[in-house]
């Protein structure tokens, strides 16, 4: 599974930022800075979990998307999108009124991206069986399978050799449409998206895949314009549309979806820093044995991606109650005829380390950069305050031996300095200002980060 992420969907609006550090407290891999008082973003780092963007108080950060109207370029127009989707809406809307809401919008397709499920969960379970490498761990969400391929590199033989399944239902679908005559280059498929991390993920495949997307439409901005042309009377039959929708797939995507198939050797987490802690546990051996792993950087599954619009836990208690009306992924009858063709492009190869944590690729350079880290830590008052536009102490450190930062961004150790005459008044502020930018200190009762101020 090679995994060069060159690309982030996340970015900051640095006309919106007021550099007020939600953002870099939340960050679970330490990748974001404040520069010149406005958020930076560590590409290597980062790993598109959106909590940056959840935290902000004046919405500086925001996903990139593709514009709806660009699905009138095709002749025939296909969305693919996850079941979550449907449990945003109020109950009044069912199935059917979303998926007619759906072909006013133009399409002329329409898939969930959880089915045929069935082939994807035979799939799983083998790996299970076979792997040597316990627990197997799920390769659903982007974000998690970018977080142990940089922080957790030792783990990344744990990973599923399987793609997410947005890329089930995107093969499924190609060649369903080719089956009944219908021209590739004709044909535009695009995929709603519920978080960053999957729009990262569909927009640059993270495998040597030949299938891809025309285009990804940001969940949220879909939802708003679905209930523009909603209606609540029934006047298209679009049943056949559903017919390999199962109560699995529909749980997939919610905590133990994956996981309820395994039974008692099993575990499920949601939300990105339980799954932290667990995954330090786990490299560390402190575990007991499991067949499978499922872990889902939101809270909640993906009921709580940042780009949905409807409530967590009522978006999740819609999901149980629509997958009561659906069939068990055992008891659907799929067309077998494609099963081999679609899993052999949803495997694909082992998960490659990239390791983003390490202080040097060569190993005595390492030691002798973690020995300097220890004497550096030895200076720094340990506070965690995030004066000098680092997270912590111990990232401000790891910045200094990496020549990205000196001893007198410490706001403290400034103030040591200053005592002993080793320093300026003048060279602290001109520390200030690179780190929190110009006049940010003088008085202005107009400047935003009042308590409560944005949310």
């Amino acid at each position: 599974m090679e995994t060069v992420h060159n690309y982030h969907a996340i970015k900051v609006d640095a006309k919106k930022c007021i550099g007020c550090i939600h953002c870099m407290k939340a960050c679970p891999t330490e990748a974001i800075r404040i520069k010149k008082g406005i958020a930076a973003i560590n590409a290597v780092r980062c790993v598109d979990c959106g909590n940056c963007l959840r935290a902000c108080p004046v919405n500086a950060f925001y996903v990139e998307g593709d514009e709806l109207s660009n699905i009138k370029s095709y002749k025939h127009r296909v969305i693919l999108f996850p079941s979550v989707m449907i449990g945003q809406f109020p109950e009044k809307y069912t199935d059917i009124h979303i998926y007619q809401a759906l072909l006013r919008l133009g399409f002329t397709h329409i898939v969930e991206v959880e089915q045929p499920i069935e082939w994807l969960l035979e799939m799983i379970k083998n790996q299970a069986r076979s792997g040597k490498n316990r627990p197997l761990i799920s390769s659903f969400c982007p974000a998690i399978v970018r977080l142990i391929q940089i922080k957790y590199p030792s783990l990344a033989g744990n990973v599923a050799k399987l793609t997410a399944p947005h890329d089930l239902a995107l093969n499924y679908i190609i060649e369903e449409l080719q089956k009944q005559g219908l021209e590739r280059q004709e044909t535009g498929i695009f995929y709603v998206s519920p978080c960053s991390a999957k729009l990262a993920a569909v927009k640059f495949p993270s495998s040597k895949r030949i299938n891809k997307v025309d285009g990804i439409i940001n969940m949220n901005t879909l939802y708003n314009q679905i209930m523009k042309v909603i209606s609540s009377k029934v006047e298209t039959e679009t049943s056949s549309m559903r017919k390999y929708i199962t109560l699995d797939g529909i749980l997939w995507s919610l905590p133990r979806g994956e996981a309820r198939h395994f039974r008692n050797r099993s575990m499920a987490i949601d939300g990105i820093h339980n799954v932290v802690k667990f995954l330090e546990r786990l490299e560390n051996n402190e575990v007991p044995e499991l067949d499978f792993l499922e872990l889902k950087s939101c809270d909640q599954g993906c009921a709580g991606g940042i780009l949905l619009t409807g409530n967590r836990f009522l978006t999740v208690e819609r999901m149980q109650k629509r997958s009561k009306l659906y069939p068990l992924a055992v008891k659907s009858k799929t067309n077998d005829n494609l099963k081999a063709i679609v899993q052999q492009r949803i495997t694909t190869t082992p998960l490659v380390p990239q390791p983003a944590f390490s202080l040097d690729n060569d190993r005595q350079k390492a030691m002798e950069k973690l020995r300097k880290l220890d004497k550096i830590l030895c200076q720094l008052p340990g506070i965690d305050c995030s004066g000098c536009g680092a997270p912590n102490c111990h990232a401000l450190a790891e910045d200094m031996i990496n020549n990205k930062a000196k001893m007198t961004s410490c706001v403290f150790l400034q103030k040591r300095y200053l005592r002993d005459e080793k320093t300026t008044i003048n060279r602290i502020f001109n520390n200030l200002n690179n780190t929190w930018g110009v006049n940010r200190f003088e008085a202005d009762c107009s400047k935003k980060g009042k308590r409560n101020e944005g949310f």
